[in-house]
């Protein structure tokens, strides 16, 4: 697995941020049997770059917590049965991988979102990751059958990962 973490901000986290990634990551692809290896690129970035990008890629122009941007579709979500077939360019040219796409995030969100819902700042970031690779899968929460399937999922991936509220 290939994970490249870059950070945009000055704002810190106060523990070991690029581990915690790895791991909700590695934890979230295992829960869906994803089937391959995969790389995904994380950027850590602050409230007014999150709105840029969020102005400029979904025409909101507000900050948001986190935005994924996935690489190839999935018709089913979660199903990974067909890429090499329909979507071999999904597919690293020298590795092999599966380029999964980017993730973006707001260090300030994650920190106050944390305060507001009162609980770890560790844990918050751990289900915006959870979160976002599920988006990156193919999973959303538009309408309501998706969206209690993607919460459910979501709580179990923390479950696994002993990240609670």
């Amino acid at each position: 697995m290939t994970i490249h973490i870059e950070e945009e901000t000055t704002i810190p986290f106060e523990f070991d941020y690029a581990a915690l990634t790895r791991r909700v990551i590695e934890g979230a692809l295992d829960y869906i049997e994803c089937p391959y290896e995969t790389e995904l690129n994380v950027l850590f970035t602050d409230n007014e770059s999150i709105r840029e990008i969020n102005l400029e890629n979904r025409n909101l122009d507000a900050p948001t917590d986190v935005l994924s941007f996935p690489f190839g579709e999935f018709p089913v979500p979660g199903c990974f049965d067909s890429l090499e077939e329909e979507q071999p360019d999904v597919f690293h040219p020298d590795t092999g991988e599966l380029m999964l796409g980017d993730i973006v995030i707001s260090v300030e969100r994650v920190i106050s979102q944390a305060e507001e819902y009162g609980h770890s700042v560790e844990r918050e970031l751990g289900f915006l990751l959870a979160h976002s690779i599920l988006h990156l899968c193919g999973y959303d929460h538009m309408e309501e059958e998706e969206r209690v399937v993607m919460e459910e999922k979501q709580r179990q991936i923390m479950e696994a990962l002993k990240l609670y509220r």
